[in-house]
């Protein structure tokens, strides 16, 4: 799944202008998420109308069809593909598909003996599409339910793991450009060298370049930090932190260690950049007074 540039932008926006940006991620997810969830309602009206006759679990036989995609199978089944690895150290096709059914069978049974001991429990989804009914029994509709809670929770994790690698380099970008900093004097990837085997690319968000100088810069964008944030920025020896929210500890931890920082959602926010700068001898201009209608142009070179 990839974050769109009209939201990676809005974040950047809310950014600069020291709001919380979690609000575009939360919409994402609730627009995605309801697509999935129409997109699974048809399916679902197609697999049990076409399977009305037969005894055997549809569910199972049009859900977990071995020549669904891997992801489709996980997820039909309870799953996802991240935890099957984490279970097996693998997520190959067959590990994958047989990981998927033995789950899908222990969730049957767990849902058959709840609907067991709940006798008073009643329950019928209804889902009509294009003049087609069908009914759900209690079964079948926790199953769909379950479906739908694990397609929602991977849609999270997936979007907001997703917004911070699709924003860094681009919020990166637009510091540099609103301050007038010349191409020469940054760069997405290290310059004239090659990459060590144990230093992946990546990892690495942005540099600055002052003549032979090249200094590694992080974004983070998280809430109130806590020194185990401020150390994996110390362990890739990272010269700039730029962060949503850095605490009291993470910034006397880069102080004591002659880091520059920037802290977005504080008083001047990312005008502290500025300093960055005049720090590391970068040459720059003033940041202009009509920053927000620069944004547009500096948009449309980024994310062209």
């Amino acid at each position: 799944m990839t974050i769109t540039e009209q939201v990676a932008k809005n974040i950047i926006k809310k950014l600069l202008k020291g709001e919380d940006y979690r609000i575009e991620i939360v919409t994402l997810i609730d627009a995605q998420f309801l697509q999935f969830v129409v997109d699974f309602f048809k399916k679902v009206v197609d697999a049990k109308f076409k399977n009305q006759d037969i005894t055997i679990d549809w569910y199972k036989k049009e859900f977990l069809n071995s020549e669904l995609p891997t992801n489709d199978i996980a997820i039909n089944s309870g799953l996802n593909k991240k935890t099957i690895h984490n279970m097996f150290n693998s997520s190959t096709r067959e590990i994958v598909i047989d990981a998927s059914d033995e789950h899908y069978d222990l969730l049957y049974q767990s849902i058959k003996s709840l609907v067991d001991t709940e006798h008073d429990l009643e329950l019928t989804l209804t889902i009509k599409f294009k003049g087609v009914s069908v009914d759900l029994n209690v079964s079948e509709s926790l199953i769909v339910i379950n479906t739908l809670a694990v397609k929602r929770a991977a849609i999270r994790g997936g979007s907001w793991s997703t917004a911070g690698k699709r924003v860094e380099k681009p919020l990166m970008q637009t510091l540099c450009k609103l301050y007038g900093v010349s191409e020469i004097n940054y760069s997405l990837k290290i310059k004239g060298e090659e990459l060590e085997e144990d230093e992946f690319e990546r990892e690495i968000d942005f540099y600055l370049v002052q003549g032979e100088n090249q200094y590694k810069c992080e974004v983070k964008l998280m809430g109130i930090g806590n020194p185990e944030s401020a150390d994996a920025v110390i362990a890739r020896d990272s010269k700039v932190f730029v962060a949503d929210k850095l605490s009291d500890t993470n910034k006397k931890q880069l102080n004591s260690l002659n880091m520059e920082w920037v802290e977005l959602r504080s008083d001047g926010g990312f005008k502290k950049f500025e300093n960055v700068l005049d720090n590391l001898k970068i040459s720059h201009t003033k940041l202009p007074s009509n920053f927000d209608e620069k944004l547009v142009n500096i948009f449309t070179e980024i994310f062209r």
